[in-house]
């Protein structure tokens, strides 16, 4: 059987990201006839941590060598994602990034296999699909103007780079951020104008994380 997660980078669980990476893994099993396990893990829901630099992960002869041994909530996470088939990971953007939350997650994921050494890039690892989603306040032409790809963009090359494969990704844009805009400071935005957005858009945004889902599945089916 196999297994697909979808990491969730946002503290709402029913927000704009959660419901794309919803959308992704019930196309990962439609792809797979419904012959795979599919979890959305929500790592707000989790008391954990960054990077605590503590070199575990690298001690010659150590138990723990290459992998991160923080004993914590995202400790039995970790075990479990890495062995899985495929990953699709999402965020809201904040300041042009992910949020502090998925960076945390992707320290503690990804540093356990780099190694500070010239015999090796690092800790041979097995080929995982993966994929990206990100949802964003900003319209797309504001995304490619200031170049929000150069900061997101480092994130999927160094996850390409840990599980020898290209990532997938998809954004969706000037997403609706508050149920009612009336209650908050947020005069610069036409809450008519996001709402028909929308409406119009976010269907076809879901569809979008649907197929990269099957995709993603397709892949590691091969």
């Amino acid at each position: 059987m196999s297994t697909v997660y979808a990491i969730n980078g946002s503290p709402r669980k029913r927000g704009n990201t959660a419901v794309l990476l919803d959308s992704a893994l019930e196309g990962a099993k439609n792809a797979a006839d419904g012959q795979v396990i599919t979890e959305r893990i929500d790592l707000y829901n989790l008391s954990c941590s960054g990077c605590r630099s503590c070199f575990s992960c690298k001690l010659i002869g150590g138990k723990g060598y290459g992998k991160c041994n923080i004993q914590d909530g995202l400790h039995p996470v970790l075990e479990k994602i890495l062995r899985a088939d495929a990953l699709i990971f999402g965020s809201p953007v904040y300041y042009r990034n992910i949020t502090g939350m998925m960076h945390s997650f992707y320290e503690r994921l990804l540093f356990p296999y780099t190694v500070y050494s010239r015999k090796s890039a690092g800790i041979e690892r097995k080929h995982i699909p993966t994929g990206f989603l990100y949802t964003m306040n900003v319209e797309e032409k504001e995304y490619l103007r200031d170049n929000y790809d150069r900061y997101l963009g480092l994130w999927e090359q160094f996850v390409g780079w840990t599980f020898s494969e290209e990532p997938m990704f998809m954004c969706a844009y000037n997403t609706y951020q508050f149920d009612d805009y009336s209650k908050y400071v947020s005069d610069i935005f036409d809450e008519h104008e996001k709402a028909v957005w929308r409406e119009r858009q976010f269907p076809a945004d879901c569809e979008a994380a649907y197929q990269m889902g099957q995709n993603l599945m397709k892949k590691a089916l091969l």
